[in-house]
């Protein structure tokens, strides 16, 4: 398996599965309801919601890295307001972090193995120092929201 092969697998068990260190992002997201993702049971935690965005905001942000924009966020782009919070309106969060994931798998996919060592746009690390911090950020967030869930 090579490194490309490697981060593509490790971005795919991280967010749909059979995960070494337990369930994975959508594992975890799976049966939340718009009202559980909303909620703040622990005090001065983000939201299931706000994670999930933000989590999807990230994997954006490296795959406009991958095609040579820095990518630099506002605050208010790391962490998007909710729009809403209807079902329907959670279901397109769902859908969206879904949708990045895959465009990210793909955009990887595409690389040359070569181009693992190139900086990031902006950025004083490699491309590939970058993507397994996207891999690391999910699971951060995963954990967060596991822990969310049971304190619900």
């Amino acid at each position: 398996m090579n490194q490309i092969e490697l981060i593509v697998d490790q971005l795919q068990h991280a967010y749909a599965g059979k995960a070494w260190h337990g369930p994975a992002l959508q594992e975890l997201l799976t049966g939340v309801t718009a009202e559980q993702a909303l909620a703040r049971p622990l005090p001065g935690a983000h939201s299931i919601w706000e994670l999930t965005m933000h989590i999807g905001v990230w994997m954006y942000a490296a795959r406009r890295r991958l095609a040579g924009d820095s990518a630099k966020l506002t605050p208010q782009e790391d962490w998007p307001m909710i729009d809403g919070g209807s079902p329907a309106a959670w279901r397109q969060t769902l859908d969206a972090l879904e949708h990045e994931h895959n465009q990210l798998r793909t955009a990887v996919c595409s690389l040359p193995e070569s181009s693992l060592e190139n900086q990031a746009p902006g950025k004083n690390h490699s491309l590939e120092f970058m993507l397994h911090g996207v891999i690391q950020h999910n699971l951060y967030h995963a954990g967060q929201i596991a822990l969310l869930k049971k304190a619900l």
